[in-house]
């Protein structure tokens, strides 16, 4: 019989810490429904102390959730627990996650704290969460960098008070697979309670080890947890990949001898919708997901794989969801046909109105092109984020001009308030001058940060997807604008991400 490895997601907390990846509350619910039916253990909601916007996410995230675990991290003390349990405690299971520094260098330049007031913080924080939480996961933050000795008195004290889960983060990247693992089977071996707690890892790709070391800390080390996040998101560099590790497992079962309660056909559709909502495209070449994942383009390799599969390919596409995407819809298709397929894809719309509008838009996209797929569901649906912020700009009509032998030349027709404005100007390109002339109305300031452009599916038909990230005074931004028009889906792209910014919304994530 194989060990569970559990799968601890964290996107739409660590994985949100990206510049430029908050989430609204809505688009949370929808990742976390997703992650659902992945079958994803334990879901990290967010940081429900961070802001009043992440609190609601989390509350909303919790009292949804029908089968998964709920997580908030909170930092240790008092405040910050108070506030998760209060997030939490509607759903059907949950924890509280709190950490601590406690590495030397964390402790002194970070906290300014001794180490004897870092134990009994830490200490005190768990005794206090296990009072009002049914279970408590601790983290001492910066781990892989901690003495071991200080890190044995710690974890020891904080599992007698009650943590049912200790997680070692390896927070900066700095580890590597031996060491680490070595290190992770150390505490367990020295802490005399360790067998009292489920141990975990929570790795950083600052070296691009993450999905390394955190494989490593379960064949040396016995850790049966995995924190990661979907397409590796996360700050700097980003996290352990929850589809690389979950594919690993898999597909070694041989070599691991564990195995996941992950529905791996969903991995793809829902890198595809994190992608989507985050703004943050995933690079052709990326383990599992990558739009080359499963592609041979050497004659040796497609002549391989023609009369023997497994000869070049050790995973099946359709395990990991590539082959769900079917097409099924096009302009004939009803209101109910739309409502089914959104269903099945896990997008559930809050009311009638938001799936009316929903409605009119696929029936506006239909018209252009004849075949519509899942991600051009999903695409449409991310439209609502403009809605969730108010729609202060709104493209009603544009035109722009170019050519080899002219300057390009953009005019638009904004509403802004309800008011229609007008607005020309010229550029080095067409999307600059669609830029511009947004700019002469709107007199933002912002600093573009990101322009991207990613085709939603194959073909000449496929509508273009553009990013654009904005920033000011300290606030990062994504908009997503999607159409069969590249220098439309630009335009609607920067209103999006004016809107947020003028958005008065309560931030989930502020990134300042």
């Amino acid at each position: 019989m194989s060990d569970k490895l559990i799968i601890f997601d964290t996107t739409m907390r660590d994985g949100e810490q990206s510049p430029g990846a908050s989430m609204t509350r809505e688009e949370k619910l929808r990742i976390a429904r997703q992650l659902e039916r992945m079958r994803v253990d334990v879901i990290e909601a967010g940081f429900p102390a961070a802001s009043n916007g992440d609190f609601e996410a989390v509350r909303a995230i919790a009292n949804s959730a029908r089968e998964s675990t709920i997580a908030g991290l909170c930092r240790a003390n008092d405040r910050d627990i108070s506030r998760g349990i209060e997030a939490l405690k509607g759903a059907r299971s949950w924890r509280i996650h709190t950490f601590i520094a406690t590495s030397a260098l964390h402790m002194e330049k970070k906290l300014r704290m001794k180490p004897e007031d870092v134990l009994e913080q830490a200490r005190l924080a768990v005794r206090f969460a296990r009072k009002g939480a049914p279970e408590v996961e601790f983290s001492p933050e910066d781990g892989s960098r901690s003495d071991p000795d200080f890190l044995c008195r710690v974890i020891e004290a904080v599992i007698a008070e009650g943590a049912c889960t200790i997680n070692i983060p390896d927070t900066v990247g700095y580890a590597v697979p031996q060491q680490f693992g070595e290190f992770v089977r150390t505490l367990r071996e020295r802490v005399p309670n360790s067998d009292k707690a489920i141990w975990s890892v929570h790795c950083h790709n600052d070296l691009g080890m993450a999905v390394a070391n955190s494989l490593s800390a379960v064949v040396i080390g016995g850790a049966r947890q995995i924190e990661c996040t979907v397409n590796g998101l996360g700050e700097r560099a980003g996290n352990t990949s929850l589809e690389e590790i979950v594919m690993a497992v898999r597909t070694r079962a041989d070599f691991f001898n564990l195995h996941t309660d992950i529905d791996a056909t969903h991995i793809v559709p829902t890198s595809r919708m994190v992608s989507q909502i985050t703004g943050f495209v995933v690079q052709p070449n990326k383990a599992v997901v990558g739009a080359n994942a499963f592609a041979h383009a050497s004659g040796i390799h497609q002549d391989g794989v023609l009369k023997s599969r497994d000869t070049y390919e050790i995973m099946r596409a359709e395990d990991v969801g590539w082959t769900a995407n079917k097409i099924v819809l096009g302009k004939l298709s009803g209101r109910n046909a739309l409502k089914q397929r959104l269903k099945e894809l896990g997008i559930e719309l809050e009311s009638e109105d938001a799936f009316n509008k929903a409605f009119l838009r696929f029936k506006e996209l239909a018209d252009k092109k004849s075949e519509i797929f899942d991600e051009d569901l999903h695409s449409l649906v991310s439209e609502d984020t403009v809605m969730s912020y108010g729609e202060n700009w709104r493209l009603l009509r544009m035109s722009q001009s170019s050519g080899t032998d002219q300057r390009p030349q953009a005019k638009l027709v904004l509403s802004e308030a309800g008011v229609e404005r007008q607005a020309e100007s010229n550029g080095d390109g067409p999307v600059d001058a669609v830029f511009k002339a947004i700019e002469s109305l709107a007199g933002s300031g912002a600093d573009l940060l990101l322009y991207s452009v990613n085709a939603v599916t194959q073909g000449t038909e496929s509508q273009g997807e553009v990013t654009v990230r904005l920033s000011r005074a300290g606030r990062i931004v994504n908009g997503v604008g999607a159409d069969t028009d590249i220098v439309v889906a630009s335009a609607k792209a920067y209103l999006s991400a004016l809107n947020k910014l003028h958005s008065k919304i309560e931030r989930i994530n502020p990134q300042v």
